[in-house]
């Protein structure tokens, strides 16, 4: 294994919702000594997002073209992630899980960026209703990093993370979590409170890095979430790296690799 690097896994290029091409975000992270990954938005629910199963076949294709990792960001309430077959999983060297959207007990949904609450629900139990959604996520797809675990309406936003997070809904998230062996994301984007960052630590949770970056100045950027890690002392080689620890796409399947037309190593070789 070569010297320790932090990696981005989490990034966007033109592909969805990014201004950057995957070339320029690949010199963008090696500018920053990043190793960088490709993690733009698969899902029909995302209007600038890669939206049909050839889509996805060729945003592999071009970025297969460039050293760098290949992640996908798909959002739990969209159905393209249970679409796509094992060989086009395979392709990707980790995939991210979104709650863009959280399902309420009366079967509708409630999307991130919405700008007000539906009448009568308020920002507890929008909460419930999103650490409910994440268990289901957590227990239904097979990803590898929880995407900005702290994503939330902007209606709710003038709650301060640590009371909209009691503990009982904190250790729910981790048990969830934690259970399935999927990494929680230290978002630079969205920061998370130390305390729920501390609860997942303490249960052996697994951390990754992502700046979430769509522009020049984002891509890459995880000096945060990075400090915070080593402030609560997670150890660098921990922190979450398909090549170091593996995806459940299949990618590093040695058995799968050695049939791949020869390939045996990964982006970076």
């Amino acid at each position: 294994m070569s010297e320790w690097r932090p990696t981005d896994c989490h990034a966007h290029t033109r592909h969805s919702d990014g201004r950057l091409t995957v070339a320029e975000l690949v010199d963008r992270a090696a500018s920053l000594g990043v190793r960088p990954s490709v993690s733009d938005h698969m899902s029909r629910a995302v209007a600038k997002g890669v939206r049909s199963l050839d889509a996805v076949d060729a945003y592999l294709d071009d970025v297969e073209r460039y050293p760098v990792l290949r992640g996908g960001e798909f959002c739990w309430h969209d159905s393209l992630w249970r679409d796509l077959s094992a060989e086009t999983v395979r392709r990707f060297t980790h995939r991210l899980g979104s709650l863009h959207a959280v399902q309420l007990p009366d079967g509708s949904y409630v999307r991130a960026f919405t700008p007000h609450l539906p009448a009568g629900l308020t920002p507890a139990a929008y909460m419930d209703a999103h650490v409910a959604s994440l268990e289901r996520l957590a227990g239904e797809m097979p990803v590898d990093i929880l995407s900005h675990p702290a994503i939330a309406p902007p209606a709710i936003h003038h709650v301060p993370l640590e009371e909209r997070w009691t503990e009982q809904l904190e250790e729910r998230a981790v048990r969830a979590l934690a259970a399935a062996g999927i990494a929680f994301e230290l978002s630079n984007r969205y920061p998370v409170h130390e305390r729920l960052v501390r609860r997942a630590h303490a249960a052996g949770v697994r951390f990754s890095l992502g700046s979430d970056g769509h522009t020049r100045e984002q891509v890459a950027d995880i000096v945060r979430p990075l400090a915070l890690a080593r402030h609560i002392g997670v150890r660098e080689e921990d922190l979450y790296d398909p090549e170091r620890h593996g995806s459940r796409t299949g990618f590093y399947d040695a058995a799968w690799r050695r049939g791949a037309s020869g390939v045996t190593s990964g982006p970076f070789a």
